[in-house]
This record gives C-alpha cells, structure tokens and sequence, in this order.
C-alpha cells in the first residue's frame, strides 16, 4: 500500500474497525518504503496457561502489575506490543496501528532479511505453544488475514517459531496450518512450506 492508496473497507489509518482498539504506547515508525508483505503469528497467556482477564492488554499498554502473580518477575518491565490479539471466544483486540511497527518479533529473520517488526504485522492466539486453538480463534483469523491482504501487499503468513528458530517456539505444532490456510483462502505458498494436506 503506497500513501496514494485509498483503504481498503474497514480500514483507517492502519485501524481495522472490526476490532476493539487498545492503543499501545509501545511501537514506532516503520523504514521509509517498506512493504508490509509479512505476517507473524504468536500465542500468548497471561500467566503461561491461564484464559481470561486483561493481563495481555496491561503487558502491551504497560499497566501490568508485575506482582499480582510469580510468572511475573521474569518479564518484569518488558515492553511488548503486537498488532491484533484473538482471544479464545475469537475476540479480536487491535493495540498498534498496522501502518506502524509493532514490538513483537524481536530478533528475527525471514527470507534473508533481518528485523521482521519493520515489514511483519504481529498477531497474537491467546494460547499455549504446542496447545490446540479454538474454532472461534481461526474464524477470526481466517477473516482478518484476506482483510489484511487488501489493504497491504502479504505474500507470507508464517509462526514466530519459523523467524526465530532456537529462540522461540510459539504459536508450536497445536496450531493446524493446513485448515487455517483453506478457511482463509490464501494461495499455499503463503504458510510455511512444511504445511502439509491443503
């Protein structure tokens, strides 16, 4: 999408209307004339395992109360954001504008190219690494990314563990690729290449 683009339906300035906006305060500009062709898919849960409640939405606006449970001390102070969030009913939840660059990569690297925050959109499965998702969860999912592809030039959707290999392992092997890429509809170059059965 170039600025002489008009937006796609359901888009405005990088917001998609059908999710609940949270901005975030952690994100930044994106380098001048990049493509956003890139998404990453995560799965988080605030503690590890536990469903529900706002503590994904206080770690990505930074109100996290680093005490109310043990698991927090070792993330105490991190500053992370991601795109869009999908919880277990299939909510989705939108904290950085996609025409900005969110935190949620970190040390990454994708066809060659370093630093996947400045070309990716991050979405976020409220989940486990290795756990199974909900259907509400890939019925949202299936709708946000041709949403996506409208508005920006995707040509990969790929998991957190295929950009950072050894050092993360999410969204892990309970997410099925093969029925997220027929719900969605998108060609099967677009996910991994270990995807099998489409």
């Amino acid at each position: 999408m170039t600025e002489a683009t008009p937006p796609a339906p359901g888009w405005k300035q990088g917001w998609y209307a059908f999710a609940h906006a949270c901005a975030s305060p952690n994100f930044g500009p994106r380098p001048p004339g990049t493509a956003i062709d890139l998404v990453v898919l995560h799965s988080i849960s605030l503690p590890p395992g536990r469903y529900g409640g706002d503590a994904v939405q206080q770690l990505f606006t930074n109100q996290l109360d680093w005490d109310a449970h043990p698991y927090y001390q070792q993330i105490r102070g991190l500053q992370v954001s991601a795109h869009f969030f999908i919880r277990r009913g299939g909510e989705l939840w939108q904290f950085v504008s996609c025409d900005a660059r969110a935190w949620h990569a970190g040390q990454s690297r994708f066809a060659g190219r370093d630093n996947c925050n400045d070309f990716s959109i991050g979405i976020e499965l409220e989940g486990l690494e290795g756990d199974r998702f909900e259907p509400a969860q890939y019925e949202t999912l299936a709708a946000l990314l041709p949403a996506l592809a409208l508005q920006y030039p995707l040509r990969h959707v790929t998991g957190h563990e295929h950009i950072a290999p050894g050092r993360k392992a999410d969204p892990g092997p309970g997410l099925d690729w093969a029925y997220l890429q027929r719900c969605s509809g998108m060609a099967a170059q677009c996910f991994p290449s270990d995807v099998k059965n489409i």
